[in-house]
């Protein structure tokens, strides 16, 4: 619930502390007092906008509600906006600049406007004459419809269900488009890759012909260079190796020595073995050249035609191609494994969406029938209240189409609610509807600002009495110009101006008891008190 509520430099404020209790509180003052500035201050920490136009000449203004006993339910939200959570206290609170821009803080931490208006609305419910719209809102209507009907735990899985069943469509649908895209490049992939397994590329194959070609294309050199190194290293009389042999016989008698020169010598012959090899390589096959000519040009053009590099780059896309094509049917048995899931889901979604409809047709029947006997008492005895009900497509509420319909006059067939007549007739319908949810709300906090406006007397009170029923299920705030209504209140608060040198200031008190005769017998009589207002101010309160 609201705790305490500090207001500084606002308007005509230049600072309010008010504590507050649980049950119904009473806010009045006369008109001009600064009712709607607190009321503009509370909606600033819902999110509402701010211009500069309100700030006083110090510059900045701020405000700060604190709230606690909140329902351990708001710590997901918390957690999932990662913000710190202090055990069922919250405080929120908004800086607004000189400059026209303001600030905003959940327990001390920075948040955006649309963060501050997610945590405020699941604490604070602000209803005024402006708000009577909400009635007319189909989602406003559907979530009343059931809260009525407590059907929580099946919205719960039917959205779970039918948030599943629309991920495995969208599966299905990329995978169906990605199968259908490669069925239409089936032909030029399978083209593709016949050229390339025609062209049997080899690992490295490229690469090593053109070692081989670069050989060839210089044979007659490298024939030379290959027979003279061959002669140096082998000559019969000054060939290396034969200089080593000897050199090696001659160091028999030093072991070391000898064995260095014997692996020497037995290198040596190892190389010359090579060259010998790469000689006979270079003769073996005079059509080399053209062999290695025709495959190495094959091979480029193949790296131009397919934009790839080197032998690698063919093989990889030949196995690239060939897994497309495997695949340009899709995956046969995930597509048949996903729709028999989204068969029996939809089968599921069907079957919790028949029971959400059969459990809102049985709740706007009692719905209806006791907003018609509830409102009646608070002057609205022509009141024909119904909920209409069609089907429509499955959406993630279901499949109902709910429309409120209503009618104030007598003989008057009942319309949608954006039709009905505005002002006094829907504040007292919504105060009903208020009343009939108190208990299953979970807000901790609710504001009524002056929708008592056009009615008094009887139905006054009987409005006050509403107002005090639901509070007994939650904090409600009430601000209004009713004596009937204000003498409900557990607590009373009086708006008043002060005129000081310069300026003039709008302040927030608590009345104690007799303070709070005075208030009441000033709003049944005017600024001149009488003993007939005051004995009926006593009367009001049960003094």
């Amino acid at each position: 619930m609201l705790q305490k509520l500090i207001i500084r430099n606002y308007a005509l404020i230049d600072e309010v502390r008010l504590d507050f209790n649980e049950g119904l509180s009473i806010i009045t003052g006369e008109t001009g007092a600064g009712k709607s500035v607190m009321m503009g201050a509370l909606g600033l920490l819902t999110g509402d906008r701010a211009g500069g136009k309100l700030l006083t000449r110090e510059g900045k203004s701020t405000i700060e509600a604190w709230f606690d006993n909140v329902a351990p339910s708001l710590r997901a939200v918390f957690e999932h906006l990662d913000l710190d959570w202090n055990e069922g206290q919250i405080i929120v609170r908004r800086e607004l600049l000189g400059s026209g821009r303001s600030r905003a803080f959940v327990n001390d931490t920075p948040v955006t406007l649309p963060v501050l208006g997610e945590i405020a609305e699941q604490l604070i419910d602000v209803h005024s004459q402006n708000t009577n719209r909400l009635l007319s809102d189909p989602v406003h209507q559907r979530r009343i419809l059931d809260l009525m009907a407590g059907n929580s735990a099946l919205i719960s899985s039917y959205k779970s269900h039918f948030r599943k069943y629309v991920e495995l469509r969208a599966r299905l649908r990329t995978l169906r488009e990605l199968r259908d895209r490669h069925r239409e490049n089936r032909e030029i992939i399978e083209f593709q890759l016949e050229q390339l397994n025609r062209l049997n590329v080899k690992e490295g194959e490229l690469e090593e012909i053109e070692r081989r070609f670069a050989i060839l294309s210089d044979s007659e050199e490298i024939r030379e260079r290959l027979t003279q190194a061959c002669q140096f290293l082998d000559g019969e009389e000054s060939g290396a190796r034969a200089l080593v042999y000897d050199a090696r016989n001659l160091m028999s008698s030093h072991p070391e020595i000898h064995e260095r020169l014997d692996n020497l010598y037995i290198e040596l012959t190892d190389i010359c073995q090579t060259i010998e090899d790469e000689l006979e390589s270079i003769d073996a096959d005079p059509m080399e050249l053209t062999r290695l000519t025709n495959r190495m040009h094959e091979l480029y053009e193949a790296e131009l035609q397919f934009k790839v590099t080197g032998s690698a780059g063919l093989i990889s896309l030949r196995e690239s191609l060939a897994a497309q094509l495997e695949g340009a049917e899709g995956n046969p048995a995930e597509m048949k494994e996903l729709e028999e899931e989204a068969r029996a889901l939809a089968q599921t979604i069907r079957e919790e969406a028949r029971k959400l409809t059969e459990s809102r047709t049985k709740a706007a029947l009692r719905f209806a029938e006791r907003v018609n006997r509830d409102a009646r008492p608070l002057g609205l005895k022509h009141i024909r209240f119904e909920v209409s009900m069609t089907q429509g497509k499955l959406t993630s509420e279901g499949q109902d189409i709910i429309e409120f319909r209503c009618s104030f006059n007598k003989n008057q067939d009942p319309m949608p609610m954006a039709k009905v007549a505005s002002g006094g007739e829907i504040s007292r319908l919504t105060l009903t509807i208020k009343g009939m949810l108190a208990d299953k709300l979970k807000l901790p906090t609710v504001i009524f600002d002056e929708i008592d406006t056009g009615v008094s007397g009887e139905i006054a009170d009987k409005m006050g009495e509403m107002m005090a029923r639901i509070a007994e299920n939650m904090q409600v705030l009430a601000i209004t110009h009713l004596p009937q209504v204000a003498a409900k209140g557990r607590t009373h608060y009086l708006v008043y101006k002060r005129d000081l040198e310069d300026r003039t200031v709008s302040n927030v008190r608590a009345l104690k008891e007799q303070e709070r005769v005075t208030e009441l017998a000033r709003m049944l009589s005017g600024r001149k008190l009488n003993e007939a207002a005051i004995d009926n101010a006593r009367a009001l309160l049960g003094l």
